[in-house]
This record gives structure tokens, sequence and C-alpha cells, in this order.
């Protein structure tokens, strides 16, 4: 392995320049060895590997790297490391040649195949992506790939993306001819996902895309990357230094080992400050991340791969962190801490004017809420709920919505509870619809009354079983000595009701209506300049009617 400051080169000398291409006759034989190995993976695991004891100890190499230029002893590396504020990572970090016998395990008596490994390490890149980057956020991505099979995690990841919502494009410059590699190209190009070479890219790749996944080369990879891979390596890291000077903001995500990285040492900029190396915002680590994760600083670190059995963690005394439920990918260590004074949205949305709303905010809710339910938004029609009691102090909750017409706004809750409290001393409140998808709001000021009993019957028999024998057993805002008090008068009661027989409403369970007095409907617009359009109630030659009028934001 050539010394980190040779490994450096590549980030300040030009595409051109001989020292990109020319190797010493071992390095270039080295290449077409592993390349060759790469497209032809029977022949790397045509012999069983043994779990033995040698195996077991190369998970805490003795790498000469890690205690030369960075003065650092092997011994001080475990299963573990701390976060930055001092709690334990239950993760592994591993070396190189622990990483390549874990694989050849996988492949070998554990009867793993390369295309499985690749299609849950893809899929693994494409859940981590869509846990941070939104595709309405961040929907065209450059997926750039590498000829091994760093490269095809990044073109199953593409697909998947794809089929996320996600826009890929992607750059593939030295493709394998092996069938495997091939058939990912076909199903590319089956969903019409556009191919582009290294000379079609932009020269600032922030300029056309929002997310660049890099995915040239993994932790198998020795050498110097040869072109046209040292280019995008450079276009790449430029991005770092890009978003630095407030140009569009495009976030990289590395597959296992950021290209360009030495797997154990790392990023080969950290040596030389006149070197500018790829820095992505989020790391997905492969089964188990490498040594040179420990070097990461980017926000966002994720392990994918979930398919290490447990023979391998046993064997290699790997601490792998648990994957949430289904999930394909975890994230290591605590989320990034957040400066929430910079946390901001510029909305953008088309103006609402007033001679654009209807006359009567009953028909103008309705537009919006029906937008809303096309929308496929989730629950649209959960509202919060504000409401002030005689001690004038406010309490405020989520509840649904469940009826609206030109009486009012219904919803439905236990007449002992606190906001029915508040409500039978004071029977004004307002109602807020928040749908953010949307950029929109509505506000709604009015006075409260219950409705009819048979209203509530009506209601309360449409509800699930479960619903009503939920209302039931619950004392709404009473004290309970513990969760299993409540779960145990739900299991008598529905034992009493298993012959499914009527269940009956509780005296203390209703509905409530809201008269409005006052609409508020809310857009956000870009620089904070909203729109907030107020209908109130104006007696006019006696009649009421509605006013509009603008409100500043």
């Amino acid at each position: 392995m050539p010394s980190t400051r040779f490994l450096s080169r590549l980030f300040f000398t030009s595409p051109s320049s001989p020292s990109f291409s020319s190797h010493s006759q071992s390095q270039s034989q080295s290449q077409s060895h592993l390349q060759f190995l790469i497209s032809s993976p029977s022949l790397l695991f045509s012999s069983p590997v043994k779990l033995d004891a040698s195996s077991l100890n190369s998970i805490r190499f003795s790498s000469p790297f890690l205690s030369s230029r960075r003065g650092v002893a092997s011994s001080s590396f475990s299963s573990s490391r701390m976060d930055a504020s001092g709690d334990q990572i239950e993760a592994s970090y591993i070396g190189q040649q622990a990483a390549k016998e874990i694989d050849e395990i996988l492949m070998g008596p554990l009867g793993f195949s390369v295309d499985q490994l690749m299609e849950l390490a893809g899929l693994s890149v494409a859940a981590a992506i869509a846990e941070v980057y939104k595709p309405n956020e961040s929907r065209k991505v450059l997926v750039i790939c590498g000829p091994g099979n760093n490269g095809g995690d990044g073109l199953v990841a593409a697909r998947h993306l794809y089929h996320f919502g996600y826009q890929p494009v992607i750059c593939y410059p030295k493709r394998s001819s092996s069938p495997l590699f091939s058939g990912l190209v076909t199903q590319l190009k089956s969903l019409e996902i556009p191919f582009v070479s290294e000379e079609e890219l932009p020269p600032l790749l922030s300029d056309e895309y929002d997310l660049v996944v890099d995915a040239m080369f993994g932790f198998s990879f020795r050498g110097t990357p040869r072109e046209p891979f040292a280019y995008l390596i450079r276009a790449v890291s430029a991005l770092t230094y890009a978003n630095i000077h407030h140009k569009k903001e495009t976030k990289v995500v590395s597959i296992d080992i950021p290209s360009g990285w030495d797997v154990e040492l790392g990023d080969p900029a950290q040596e030389d400050t006149d070197v500018q190396g790829i820095r992505p915002h989020m790391l997905v680590s492969l089964t188990a991340p490498k040594l040179c994760a420990m070097k990461f600083t980017g926000p966002h670190h994720f392990l994918g791969g979930r398919f290490v059995p447990p023979a391998i963690v046993k064997q290699f005394n790997l601490k792998i962190p648990p994957y949430p439920v289904s999930s394909m990918c975890v994230r290591i260590g605590k989320p990034p801490s957040v400066d929430i004074s910079a946390l901001r949205e510029n909305y953008v949305s088309p103006e609402l004017t007033e001679s654009k709303v209807s006359a009567d905010p009953f028909d103008q809710f309705k537009i919006w809420f029906d937008e809303a339910l096309a929308a496929g938004l989730r629950e649209p029609n959960a509202m919060a709920l504000s409401t002030v009691g005689k001690d004038g102090k406010p309490s405020s909750r989520i509840v649904l919505l469940k009826g609206f017409d030109k009486q009012g706004f219904v919803w439905y809750t236990n007449y002992g509870s606190r906001k029915a409290r508040e409500l039978s001393e004071n029977p004004r409140a307002s109602i807020l619809f928040h749908w953010n998808e949307l950029n929109r709001e509505v506000r709604i000021e009015g006075t409260v009354t219950k409705v009819s009993e048979e209203e509530s019957k009506k209601y309360f028999h449409s509800r699930p079983r479960g619903s009503q024998l939920g209302a039931i057993v619950s004392k709404q805002s009473t004290v309970l000595p513990d969760r299993s008090a409540i779960y145990n008068a739900y299991k008598e009661l529905e034992q009493k009701y298993c012959n499914g027989t009527e269940i009956p409403k509780p005296e203390y369970w209703g509905g409530y209506r809201l008269t409005p007095t006052l609409f508020e409907f809310w857009q956000g617009q870009p620089s904070r300049l909203h729109d907030r359009l107020q209908y109130t109630i104006r007696e006019a030659e006696g009649k009421q009617a509605w006013l509009i009028e603008r409100l500043a934001p």
C-alpha cells in the first residue's frame, strides 16, 4: 500500500498529469489481478474458509500504519469507541484484512452470493439516504460507480432510489463485463434512468445535482486511482468547499469507504492542508465500519448490510448495534447536534390573494381540506385544539376532526377530560390545522357547544369495537397507578362483549361543535412574506357577512 502522502497527490494534480496513469509494473499487475477477481468472484471464493483462531485474531489487527504517522498503537482500538459526548457506540471498527476475511466467509461456507450481498448493501444505502434526505428536497441524485463491487452497490442503490421517488443519474465510466453488472445496467435502463459520461458532467456538480453518491472504490482497492476516477474524486471533493462558500449545497454520500481514503488511515487530505479530499456528509458503512470511519466527521454515519450471521459476530467478536424493527440501516452514534436557531425553511407557494379565495370561509376550508386529502397527507383532519379554563391557563392538544358543515367543526372526546372541564368554564376555543407539505395552515376561533346525544351515539357506534371499549375504560386525564391497570380493565371489558352484542356509549363521552367567528388562512411564501387572509363576521344592513382582510406576515 502506498504512503498516505503518495495517495494525496491525486487531489492537486491535473487530470492529464502522467502521475495519474503511470504506475509501477507491480502496481499495474496487482490492480489488474484485483479487477479480474472482482469480475470472477467464483475464483476468489472457490476454497472454503474456516472460522479459526487466526480469523478471530485478525479483528484486532496490528497494522504498521496504526502506530506510525499518527502515533496510535493498535491496542487502542477495540470493538467499540466513544462519540463526542463520551457515550459508547456499540459498533466494531475493522481493518482491511478482517473485512476481506469476513466477505470470504460470507461467500464461502455461509452460502451468500455476490449478487445477494450487493442487493442488500444497495438497499441499505438507499434506505439510509431516504431517512435523512427527503425526495421532495433532494430529488436529483448523481451516483458515481466504480468498476468493482462498490460500484455495484451504487447501481443497486440507484434502482431503489428511483422507486423511493428520487431521480437518479448514473456515471459509470469503466463498466464491468460480468453478467451480474450487465444485468444491473439493463434493469436501470428499463426504468429510463439516464447514464452520463464524466465528460457530460457539469464543472461543478452542485449546478445540477442535490446529492452525489460516491460508489467508486471499496475496502479492497489499493493503489492510486487512475483516470477518470482521479478527476471524479476531485470533482466530488470540490463540493465540500463549494458549500463552504455558500453556493448551492450538494451533499455527498459515500458507500463504505470515501473514495481516495486509505481504508485504515482515513482521508489523505488530513495529512496535508493543501490537499482537498472527499468529506462526505453521510457515510454508509457496510457489514461493519472500517477503521477509516473513525476519521469520519460528517453528521450522518449509518451501518447497513443487515446480513451478518451470528457465527461471524461470535467468531470475530463483533459488536453490531441492533437494527430498528424492519429497517435496513441503523445510525451509529447519536444524531448530529443542531443549532435550533439556524433551522429554517424558505417556503415557495402559489400566491394567495383576495380575488382567488371563496367569499365564504367554509367553502374555502373545504377546498383546502379536499386538496390536503388529495395530496395523501397523513391525518389531514388532525387539529390542535386550544382551550382556557377559569384559571386563565391555556392548554393545547391534538384531536381529530370528525365532521364539518356550515354549522361548525365537530370532534369527540371524554366529557370528564381537562379540555371538557375548561370548555364548561369557558366555552370559547380555537382549532388549528397545519398541512406542512402544502405550506398551509388554517386557524379558526369560535364558541363551543356539545352535539346532541343522538349524534354522539351514532358516531360512537360507527367506531371500531376496540375504540368503543377504549372510550369506556379510559377515565381521560385521571392518574393511573401503571399501564396494567387500564390494560387489564380493557381485557375484562373485551371479554364481556366478546359475543358481539352492542357496546353502550358511556354518558361521559360525546362530541363538541365549534361554531366559527373567525378564520385565518395562512400560506407560506419566500423570505417570510407569508400570505394571511382573515375572515371575520361583520354586520352589514342588518345582515351578517364575512369580511376578508389581509394581515401582515
